[in-house]
């Protein structure tokens, strides 16, 4: 009975202590949500090889296709991973468009964000002849109910859809709205 006791205890903190991992975790997804600057971002089209897999659509952004020419300060050495900090500014046509990016972090500035890429791997040949890097967000699938992805991965591939976003302080980003032709699909909901 003695030995019992101390086992229910440790059972019992450990399922608070995954309660609470769990609870954070969601916490900051929905903190971004709530709370993010709301960028909205046109989508690219995506190599029918890619379609839908799963229930999920795959996404690319304009803003995922950097030129080396926008990159400022120090580039890492090739073949390092690092994280690119992007800034992002509003387009006349309401889209949000790059500015500049670094491998630094970015000041603050009024009137844009700071996203940050996922690691991306560094190579020479991406700066000759002002190459391009290719980032991703964290951002790149939506999931859709079973058999909806379909018209999503049409109109994506026609370049009717869009995403609004929501982007932390931190530049983590969030979908918030999935849009065809300007109309909202889907909205995530905070919980």
């Amino acid at each position: 009975m003695i030995a019992a006791r101390p086992f229910a205890a440790v059972a019992l903190a450990m399922a608070l202590l995954q309660t609470a991992i769990l609870g954070y975790m969601i916490e900051g997804r929905a903190g971004i949500l709530r709370s993010g600057t709301e960028v909205l971002l046109k989508t690219a089209p995506v190599d029918p090889r890619d379609l839908l897999r799963g229930d999920y659509v795959i996404l690319t952004y304009d803003v995922s296709t950097i030129s080396t020419t926008s990159i400022i300060g120090q580039k890492p050495e090739t073949g390092d991973a690092a994280r690119l900090h992007v800034r992002l500014k509003p387009g006349a046509d309401g889209f949000w468009t790059v500015s500049e990016a670094s491998f630094d972090p970015l000041p603050v500035e009024d009137g844009s964000v700071v996203l940050l890429s996922q690691p991306v791997t560094i190579y020479d040949w991406e700066w000759q002849n002002a190459g391009n890097l290719t980032v991703s967000y964290g951002i790149e699938r939506f999931y859709v109910p079973e058999g909806e992805g379909r018209p999503i991965e049409d109109g994506r591939n026609e370049g009717r859809v869009s995403v609004a976003a929501r982007v932390s302080e931190d530049g983590q980003a969030q979908i918030r709205t999935l849009m065809l032709d300007g109309e909202p699909l889907y909205e995530e909901p905070l919980y």
